[in-house]
């Protein structure tokens, strides 16, 4: 026990002593933040149009003709002339563009727009939601409707505010909330077993190229070896994330300082989940997983000489978790309680990552602990797979390994 333990504290000392671990814990809650605020300004201003742009309206119908208005950097103009004649401004400007509207109008069958360049989005959705308002308004004159009252029952704004019924009471919750926070979790542990599970397998090709290797198995036993080089990594990720949680947190109130809406709806929508809930299941999923995972990643590491012989055995073992987070990110959290939702939180593969999205919506207990349970197991049973490649693997060299002969090395004898 002692000589694991030595192995922890070296690959544990050995990583966070480095200059560039202690950068990251500081870069990367900047960098998260630095991120969101360029998403935003770009997602604003790819909404926004920056320069004039002109409609020419060519109305064969007649019912469109006058009723457009000009908005911000739009502007609509009703021209009597043929559409070829139309046609030509547009090819001149690019800021010019031609909307055909044809004789036989059918509402079914898309409009024409001509220009000299692909017209932007919002120029586009401008349009489409101007004519349909014209098209309405239209018909209700047709049936001698009042539009104006019809306009104003319009303005009626009507919200959904889920409230969930526990036998403690009404607890108000918020989907936006629990979505951001399942896929931000289920991110988060996909990238990290990627990350720390190849720290480990870059370590064992290294130490296994160098021939140290030789001279540490004289000293300790390879499930040894291997068991101290999992979790000496493990608590590396644990303490990055640690310092990344505290960092973000002051850094989140910093920045609400500037913007105390923004903060106090924040607030207000995390209050409606069990967050110390989350963060213990977090912690637990990202562990089990990472040491499911990590010691598949030490099993290949052995078995090759360099990186890049690992491709052929890295697809097959983290297929299931990159078919799982792209569920996750498109449609686990639309139906977290679905049939399919259930088993990829139980199967230990897919567990860390789908269970991750379901837990802000509170799935039930039993599955939970169902999925914990078998995450334990299959992290024993993935590295009694492993070591016993390990053990092997690591003291072989020049020999290109394959499937059917890693299922050789895990029948060998002692």
């Amino acid at each position: 026990m002692n000589k694991v333990l030595l192995i922890i504290q070296r690959e544990y000392l050995t990583r966070v002593k480095k200059r560039s671990f202690v950068i990251m814990i500081f870069v990367v809650p900047l960098l998260i933040l630095a991120m969101g605020a360029v998403i935003k300004f770009i997602a604003k201003k790819s909404g926004e149009i920056t320069s004039l742009q002109t409609v020419n309206v060519v109305d064969s119908t007649g019912a469109f003709a006058g009723q457009f208005h000009n908005v911000p950097n739009i502007k609509f103009q009703t021209l009597n002339v043929t559409l070829a004649q139309a046609k030509l401004s547009s090819k001149e400007n690019e800021d010019v563009f031609t909307l055909y509207i044809p004789a036989k109008f059918n509402p079914k069958a898309p409009i024409q727009i001509y220009s000299k360049k692909k017209p932007p989005l919002p120029l586009t959705t401008q349009i489409e939601k101007q004519m349909n308002d014209i098209a309405i308004a239209n018909s209700f004159k047709e049936q001698h409707i009042d539009t104006a009252i019809v306009n104003h029952i319009r303005k009626t704004d009507i919200s959904v505010s889920p409230v969930e019924l526990t036998e403690t009471g009404d607890k108000k919750t918020s989907m936006g909330a629990n979505i951001g926070v399942g896929i931000s979790c289920a991110i988060l542990i996909y990238m990290s077993i990627f990350i720390y599970g190849a720290q480990v397998m870059r370590g064992v090709i290294e130490e296994k190229t160098n021939r140290i290797i030789e001279v540490v198995i004289s000293s300790v036993k390879p499930f040894q070896l291997m068991l101290g080089k999992i979790i000496g990594v493990g608590l590396v990720g644990l303490t990055q994330f640690g310092a990344w949680t505290v960092l973000s947190v002051v850094a989140a109130k910093v920045a609400g300082q500037s913007s105390q809406v923004g903060i106090m709806n924040f607030l207000s929508a995390i209050q409606t989940i069990p967050f110390g809930f989350i963060l213990g299941c977090f912690v637990f999923y990202f562990t089990s997983g990472y040491l499911l995972y990590s010691a598949l990643f030490a099993a290949v590491g052995s078995a090759v000489d360099s990186e890049t012989e690992t491709q052929q055995f890295m697809f097959p073992i983290t297929l299931p978790l990159l078919f799982t987070y792209i569920l996750s990110v498109s449609v686990l959290f639309q139906a977290p309680n679905s049939p399919l939702a259930v088993w990829l939180s139980i199967i230990p593969f897919t567990a860390p990552v789908a269970m991750m999205v379901r837990l802000p919506f509170d799935p039930p207990v039993w599955q939970i602990a169902v999925s914990m349970a078998l995450m334990v197991v299959g992290f024993l049973f993935t590295t009694y797979v492993a070591s016993r490649i390990y053990r092997v693997g690591v003291l072989m060299y020049g020999k290109k390994a394959s499937f059917k002969e890693l299922s050789k090395w895990f029948f060998y004898k002692e």
